[in-house]
């Protein structure tokens, strides 16, 4: 895929790294590129932008990142009953542009697409991580704060983690995205320690919110070939949205998921349903006002988000974890960001600790 940038700028302390030569080297004049001591005044809101949010996504900044790259998944909770994921920020902004993402208040402030010159830092922190806890199994994803993969034919970062991580019999890596950027990884091999996963939406989704992602037939057809290659491959369904036809729809796109693979050897699936912070929720309407998406039936519910009404995602979970249960294989599944009440409802049983589930999802 490509995604257009109107400039990069590079912070001289990191203008020799090799992760800055890479982006010079396969940008290829096509952006302006200049230098500064210090970019984080160039990560904020262009005030000259009617959308600033969207214009940041066009400016690329290579810096340093000052602070630590591992945390848990800022999704979870006390509240909810979660997977276990930790996350690395190598990145933060995506060239995409959903209209649902969280991104859009989380990184209103610092809008610019930020990639850290210094990742492989990150290594001495999860080389701690499994100092603490050698017996334990963890699953570390790259897709939080931005796509795992947007990119990737420019920084290469995938082929330096995965050479990391294929080495770490305890560590399980997990790249997130909605893209087909898959040729890095179809020239390493990943030693069974490497796990892609795919958003997948319907075609009226995709239509309507996933502006400048890859198709859905061409996530399944990217999940396909890096499974051919030794990857592990997982699905997640989220953000469910709710719409007319949206249970036929949704069947439908698990129908085209498992024609292309066998159950057995998907991963595992998670499930979400469109939930939305007041705050999120104002900017996704100011930004797509024409995204009937974004205006189906929802409540503000006890966590402060605004959430699909509650009968309403119920049927759509349920249709989704049926459709799985009677594919002929048991495919692995959890609901992100919803409550363990929520989660017996659906599956009929009560979910184990998140982290019983991390390990589970990482060492299977």
């Amino acid at each position: 895929m490509n995604f257009d940038l109107d400039n990069i700028t590079i912070e001289r302390g990191c203008a020799d790294t090799p992760l800055a030569t890479r982006v010079i080297r396969a940008n290829a004049n096509r952006a302006p590129v200049s230098y500064v001591d210090d970019a984080r005044e160039l990560a904020k809101p262009d005030a000259r932008s009617l959308d600033p949010f969207g214009a940041g996504k066009r400016r690329m900044i290579v810096a340093r990142r000052k602070t630590p790259f591992l945390m848990s998944c800022p999704a979870g909770s006390s509240r909810f009953a979660c997977c276990g994921y930790l996350v690395l920020t190598l990145a933060s902004n995506c060239p995409m542009d959903c209209s649902y993402c969280f991104l859009q208040e989380y990184l209103a402030d610092n809008p610019a697409f930020q990639v850290y010159a210094n990742f492989t830092e990150s290594f001495g922190e999860l080389d701690r991580l499994i100092h603490t806890a050698p017996e334990k199994h963890f699953r570390v994803g790259t897709g939080e704060l931005a796509d795992s993969l947007a990119f990737d034919s420019m920084t290469a970062m995938s082929r330096d983690l995965i050479e990391f991580f294929s080495a770490r019999e305890t560590l399980t890596l997990e790249f997130k995205t909605k893209t087909d950027e898959i040729e890095n990884l179809l020239a390493v091999d990943p030693r069974g320690r490497v796990l892609v996963s795919w958003t997948l939406s319907t075609d009226a989704v995709f239509r309507n919110s996933e502006h400048r992602t890859a198709p859905p037939s061409a996530r399944i057809a990217a999940a396909r070939a890096v499974l051919d290659a030794g990857y592990r491959v997982a699905f997640h369904f989220d953000p469910l949205i709710a719409y007319e036809n949206a249970e036929r729809d949704y069947v439908e796109l698990i129908d085209e998921l498992l024609d292309t693979m066998h159950p057995k050897n998907i991963a595992f699936i998670s499930i979400g349903g469109l939930r939305m912070t007041p705050g999120l929720r104002s900017a996704a309407r100011r930004r797509f006002p024409n995204d009937a998406m974004l205006c189906g039936e929802d409540v503000l519910a006890a966590d402060g988000r605004y959430r699909t009404f509650t009968p309403l995602r119920l049927k759509l979970y349920r249709a989704i974890a049926e459709r799985f249960r009677i594919c002929g294989a048991e495919v692995p599944a959890y609901l992100c960001m919803e409550p363990a009440a929520i989660h017996e409802r659906v599956f009929g049983n009560v979910p184990s600790r998140p982290a019983a589930v991390g390990e589970r999802l990482a060492s299977s």
